[in-house]
């Protein structure tokens, strides 16, 4: 309601023709507004919070004309938030005399003792605490501490390129290949279900919001599981490796082609964003080459390229050297190379092909066959 009032504030200025209203002319107004009976419901929250929502804006605002500078990625303007919102959130600072009690509760100002679950030890003492409340009801407390060096692993050999996809939702420049889990997939059924029982319900009534809620946390579940599957893969592949190369996958073209739901339910920019973050933490080197690299063109062994190749074909034979390759591996293995790692092609699946002799020295010239020839990879002579 704050956030909505100042918004309101300055876009009716802004129409209007008059100059920005100021944070500390929007501050002034709220202090008046908490004494009308309107907003007398306001002096039952702490102060802090509401001057944080005060704040949001004035980040929303910077950030907005910053894009319109140039000076970061361009955002919209601030817009009007809604209860329905899929996530509401307060944010208490140092100054808003919030502890954690001796017996493991969380104490906030006009609210209470809390009682929580904790996840982990605080590494140090907490300067700020944001309660966020999720689609699904839960409750979540995320606390702003100061943390020391960051956690350099000890150096590895290791060098890797991935090669991310549907199919498999990892394949390693090794040959590894890692199994897609599809959980939105798997969980389709519960979840048309429980969305039925939704659009059976009464609008605005009890039972539909309990059916709501259950869809709710049918979805929170499925994602969940997704970011621990992340979680854990990213971990694994930073401490087993010194040196981890991805191609800059086009995410939201993709999105927008019939594949969007498998694409969606893979992840791929978390999972990048969780390698990216993870590595700069622990010492790994991280490079993400350009989306255009032709990876799935190019032959590891000898590096001629061949060609564009349909979906269907995951295995093809490289016309220059005759080598036989997998599609996702060898793809693997030039992401790596194009990073600049030295990795080694063993794991790719290569073994040699017998190779069509020139049509000088063959005795016969019989007609090829076009499809055999375009599975294999190489054109007709």
């Amino acid at each position: 309601m704050v956030f909505n009032d100042a918004l309101r504030v300055r876009e009716t200025a802004r129409a209007a023709g008059l100059p920005f209203v100021t944070s500390a002319e929007l501050s002034r107004r709220l202090t008046a507004a908490k004494k009308t009976p309107k907003r007398a419901w306001l002096g039952e929250v702490s102060a802090v919070v509401l001057q944080q929502s005060l704040r949001d804006l004035d980040a929303a605002y910077r950030n907005f004309f910053d894009g319109l500078k140039g000076k970061r990625p361009k955002t919209g303007p601030p817009r009007y938030k809604s209860k329905r919102d899929t996530r509401q959130s307060i944010r208490f600072t140092a100054n808003a005399s919030w502890r954690i009690t001796a017996g493991g509760r969380l104490r906030l100002p006009k609210i209470g003792d809390v009682k929580v679950k904790w996840s982990r030890q605080l590494p140090s003492a907490p300067s700020t605490v944001t309660v966020v409340k999720d689609s699904a009801g839960r409750y979540f407390a995320s606390f702003v501490v100061e943390t020391g060096p960051s956690e350099v692993l000890p150096e590895t050999g290791g060098a890797v390129g991935i090669d991310l996809g549907l199919r498999h939702f990892a394949v390693l420049s090794d040959g590894t290949r890692i199994d897609s889990p599809r959980f939105l997939r798997r969980a389709e059924k519960r979840l048309k279900k429980a969305q039925r029982d939704v659009s059976r319900k009464q609008k605005g009534s009890r039972n539909r919001d309990k059916a709501r809620l259950r869809v709710a946390r049918a979805h929170a579940r499925v994602a969940d599981a997704r970011r621990e599957f992340h979680h854990q893969l990213s971990t694994k592949l930073i401490r087993e490796n010194q040196a981890i190369a991805v191609e800059d996958l086009a995410v939201k073209g993709l999105a927008r082609t019939r594949l969007a739901k498998s694409v969606h339910d893979a992840g791929w920019s978390a999972f990048v964003s969780m390698l990216e973050y993870k590595a700069a933490r622990c010492g790994r080197t991280f490079v993400k080459i350009g989306r255009f690299e032709p990876t799935s063109q190019v032959c590891s062994q000898c590096g001629a390229k061949d060609g564009p190749k349909p979906l269907h074909v995951r295995t093809w034979t490289c016309g220059a050297c005759g080598a036989v390759l997998d599609r996702d591996t060898n793809a693997a293995v030039n992401v790596a190379r194009a990073a600049g790692l030295a990795v080694s092609a063993c794991g790719a699946q290569v073994r040699r092909a017998l190779v069509p002799a020139q049509r000088g020295e063959a005795g016969t010239h019989p007609k090829p066959s076009p499809a055999r020839w375009e599975q294999a990879g190489i054109p007709g002579l």
